[in-house]
C-alpha cells in the first residue's frame, strides 16, 4: 500500500475516493479514527491509500485532476 494523498477535509476525501473507484481503483482511508480523536487540532492526517499496483496509475489520475 502507498499513499497518494493525504488530509482531514472530508469533502476533499470523499471526492478522491470517488475519483478512483470511478478509474476501478479501490482506495482505503487510514487513520481516519485517529484523525476525528485528535479533535480540530488536525495534528493527525487521514492517508489516502491504494495498492501498489495501482499507485501509478492512481498518482496520475490525481495529477491529471489538478489534486497532487
Amino acid at each position: 500500500m502507498r499513499v497518494v494523498a493525504t488530509s482531514n477535509d472530508p469533502v476533499r476525501l470523499s471526492f478522491l475516493k470517488a475519483l478512483l473507484a470511478d478509474a476501478g481503483i479501490v482506495p482505503i482511508v487510514l487513520d481516519q479514527h485517529a484523525s476525528v480523536m485528535d479533535g480540530s487540532i488536525s495534528a493527525i492526517q487521514q492517508r489516502l491509500m491504494v495498492t501498489e499496483d495501482d499507485y501509478d496509475r492512481a498518482t496520475r489520475l490525481l495529477r491529471d485532476a489538478g489534486e497532487c
